[in-house]
């Protein structure tokens, strides 16, 4: 499939004429006349940063989520189809988003959007895509707002969202840094706003001592770092991507300043965070060790490490990406994005060989998917929230090291309580079983 960077100049078609196109054709009224399935091939798209300030690491979700694809179609595919995906560069602008989206819908007549990133970029398509009636599976991010069945009955998220690792990070913030003065660092819109949402549940409010944001694109952080800095915060969580979380270390750095750092998993992948802090050094003419400026840095994941080689999933994504990519770092972004891959072949399996858009969503609402979760997913009827927890681990080394037992818990006042069901190991041929 050939990868477009750049959006097409207009979209010629207007948005009634959308809505006949996804009437004629979408909603599951018959395989023969779903938009991007054949007898052998299910067409689906996705938009993600590959150029701009949000691209380091998020770049390679696409190319990670096809090559998933094509091991899968090279092992006979999924009810004889083969699945294709076309991802478009939207630069983490939510105006190219918009057009990129409608191009897939409208133009390339996609079956889905699947996996498309960014809080800020995706909730303007949203509106669109659930009066298109185009599934709109597993979003990039952790907004809490994909999980409106009955306003967006199309849209599914698949990480766990922000107010759920929020509480989990707090509660492990007020179990372990009692009594320290705590500050936040975050991204300013739903992504960060969720996440303090979940961090002010369990971190006493008398020991907030500064809350700072940051606009995505204006990557001089040195205001909110030293009002950080000047507040005394021993602790600072960061509510921020990858590029933001080396941002504010670089920041913090040249103020001599060195809190306990806990971070959102979206900015906390080791290989990727290491990676920026010796780039944007290398840019102001300094050189350091990533590796060594992140050590000690406390996060959740929901995934296996992609340094776990006993892992039986990270054994077959490491197997995939040596297979077709190569020459792609293998990281947490690898590891996420051939992790939602899988979970939409599950689904597309389970939802048999006549497929449609309603046949599809029907088979995610009946839930009892698996995979390489460390806790379970909350599909069903009424939710369409993803993975419900998270494990904390620290940096050590440069790698993620786990610690207690993987964490439950909801978006709203529920605790936080252990899953001790053992992750289940990857199928053998790596596919979906039927």
């Amino acid at each position: 499939m050939v990868l477009s960077r750049h959006p097409r100049a207009a979209v010629a078609l207007t948005a009634a004429l959308a809505l006949t196109l996804t009437a004629c054709g979408g909603g599951g009224s018959g395989g023969g006349s779903t938009p991007g399935v054949t007898d052998t091939e299910v067409l689906i798209g996705s938009t993600l940063p590959l150029t701009g300030n949000a691209a380091p690491g998020y770049s390679e979700q696409g190319p990670a989520a096809k090559a998933m694809f094509d091991y899968i179609n090279a092992n006979g595919g999924i009810n004889g189809r083969k699945i294709t995906l076309k991802y478009v560069d939207d630069g983490y602008n939510p105006a190219n988003t918009v057009t990129l989206t409608k191009q897939l819908v409208l133009e390339d007549k996609v079956f889905a959007v699947v996996g498309a990133l960014g809080t800020p970029t995706h909730t303007k398509v949203v509106d669109f895509l659930n009066s298109s009636r185009v599934p709109d599976l597993f979003v990039a991010s952790g907004c809490t707002c994909w999980d409106q069945p009955g306003k967006n009955p199309y849209t599914y998220g698949w990480q766990p969202d922000y107010t759920v690792e929020g509480k989990i990070l707090g509660d492990y913030v007020a179990k372990n840094f009692a009594g320290k003065k705590v500050a936040y660092f975050y991204q300013d819109d739903d992504f960060g706003a969720d996440g303090m949402k979940g961090l002010d549940k369990f971190i006493d409010q008398s020991l907030v001592v500064s809350r700072q944001p940051y606009q995505p694109g204006n990557t001089d952080v040195a205001a909110q770092v030293s009002a950080i800095a000047r507040s005394g915060a021993e602790v600072v969580v960061l509510e921020a991507i990858p590029a933001y979380t080396a941002l504010f270390k670089l920041t913090a750095l040249k103020l001599g300043y060195t809190p306990q750092l806990v971070a959102s998993s979206v900015g906390a992948d080791p290989v990727t965070v290491s990676g920026l802090l010796e780039n944007f050094a290398k840019q102001s003419g300094a050189s350091v060790k990533g590796t060594d400026l992140i050590e000690g840095l406390v996060s959740s994941a929901y995934l296996p490490a992609g340094s776990d080689t006993d892992n039986s999933w990270i054994q077959l994504f490491k197997k995939v990406h040596d297979t077709y990519i190569p020459n792609v770092p293998f990281d947490g972004n690898v590891v996420y994005a051939m992790s939602y891959a899988y979970t939409f072949a599950q689904v597309l399996q389970a939802a048999g060989k006549n497929l449609t858009r309603q046949g599809l969503l029907d088979a995610l609402n009946k839930g009892g998917f698996t995979g390489p979760g460390l806790v379970p997913f909350r599909y069903g009827p009424d939710s369409h929230a993803g993975y419900t927890g998270g494990q904390i681990s620290t940096i050590r080394g440069g790698q993620q090291v786990f610690s207690g037992t993987p964490l439950t818990t909801d978006d709203g006042d529920g605790p936080v309580t252990p899953y001790t069901t053992p992750q289940p190991a990857a199928p053998a041929n790596g596919v979906p079983a039927a």
